[in-house]
């Protein structure tokens, strides 16, 4: 089976990769490895470079590039000064490079076409010009914006995996689900630990539908330590840290920075346990299997897909308000860290998202040629 595993994201480039946190593209950069081990002829189809062992097909970056050499910055400095020239810019080249991925379709390179990350929402409205089969994983929730909510009600009839049954509650009632498949992590990438260290840990962005501000609540009426890491956007239109995080910094809750690499997963594997305080509808949340594969619990919140990863009291535990993660934050003892490993040894490892994918292509593509 030949698939083009299309990943639009503009942050999926070589030159930009290791300075965002921006987890799709990571998970799109290990399903294309594990297709191809798996004997599938995958094509990642990138806007900039992805050097990762696969074939790669990129869009044309040169206007993007030139316009940063004229301005003297590079993608994020352009993002954050001129926000509507970067996005304008990207649309052009996501828009370029899936023109170019279903026009090679309809002359038969490809039998199958996984738009991976649909955030842009350009395929959307070309997919029916594409005469190989098409389908589309989307990395929010189907509600999260406004746009999302007008547009998937006149594209429900197109092919759709989901990432969980939590992300489908969020869809039209008529959404064309063809599959769901959980992420999954190579877990030879993450030591277990036994012991811990002293501190209870967040890892992530730090906005507030991530809910950061729950944990600093309840580590501060609990007095237990909270270390949270990640990248914060001070300086905003909506300055959540400064406003609500920055403030609240000191002896018993730190900031740690934006940790990557064995930096972040020394991190993940010292904390007594990892918390997840979401307040909207997490789709999924791959911290949270890193998390476990580290063999560390999860206290998460009962919104979105956290409960379909963490079993109440058995890998985690479930509070979604800061009266409710403080109560538990004493708990954490009671979970047995070698059950945490086992739980994403039987339900998230790259094998499985790997194999559920090449279930769902071999579905659909069999399905087309009935048709």
């Amino acid at each position: 089976m030949r698939v083009a595993l299309v990943v639009p994201h503009i942050f999926v480039n070589d030159g930009v990769r290791e300075r965002v946190i921006f987890s799709p593209g990571e998970l799109a950069i290990d399903l294309a490895q594990g297709l191809e081990e798996k004997g599938v002829d995958v094509t990642l189809c990138t806007p900039g470079v992805v050097e990762c062992g696969v074939k790669n097909a990129t869009a044309d970056m040169s206007g993007f590039e030139k316009e940063l050499e004229g301005r003297g910055y590079g993608y994020l400095e352009l993002l954050k000064k001129h926000s509507m020239v970067f996005v304008g810019m990207a649309r052009q080249v996501q828009a370029e490079l899936i023109s170019d991925v279903y026009q090679r379709a309809n002359a038969g390179e490809f039998d199958l076409v996984h738009i991976y990350t649909n955030e842009e929402d350009i395929a959307l409205q070309f997919a029916g010009l594409c005469e190989k089969p098409v389908v589309f994983t989307h990395h929010d929730p189907f509600n999260f914006l406004i746009k999302y909510k007008s547009v998937f009600a006149r594209y429900q009839h197109l092919n759709y995996i989901s990432m969980s049954l939590a992300q489908r509650r969020t869809a039209p009632e008529e959404m064309n689900w063809v599959g769901n498949v959980y992420h999954g992590v190579d877990l030879d990438k993450y030591e277990f630990s036994e012991e811990s260290g002293d501190y209870f840990a967040y890892l992530g962005r730090i906005i507030e539908p991530k809910g950061v501000h729950l944990a600093v609540e309840a580590a501060k009426k609990t007095g237990v330590k909270l270390k949270i890491a990640g990248k914060h956007y001070g300086g905003t239109a909506d300055d959540y840290w400064t406003r609500a995080i920055e403030p609240e910094l000191g002896e018993s809750v730190e900031y740690v920075g934006y940790l990557r690499g064995e930096e972040k997963l020394e991190f993940l594997r010292r904390a007594k346990a990892l918390v997840v305080p979401s307040v909207f509808d997490e789709p999924f949340g791959i911290v949270t299997i890193e998390a476990l594969a580290c063999g560390v619990p999860v206290i998460g919140s009962s919104a979105g897909a956290t409960p379909e990863i963490v079993e109440d009291g058995v890998s985690g535990l479930i509070a979604s308000t800061a009266k409710e993660i403080a109560e538990v934050m004493g708990r954490v003892g009671e979970i047995d860290r070698r059950t945490c490993r086992r739980r994403v040894e039987e339900k998230f490892t790259l094998e499985r998202m790997v194999a559920g994918h090449v279930e769902v292509y071999e579905k659909v593509v069999a399905r087309t040629e009935l048709c």
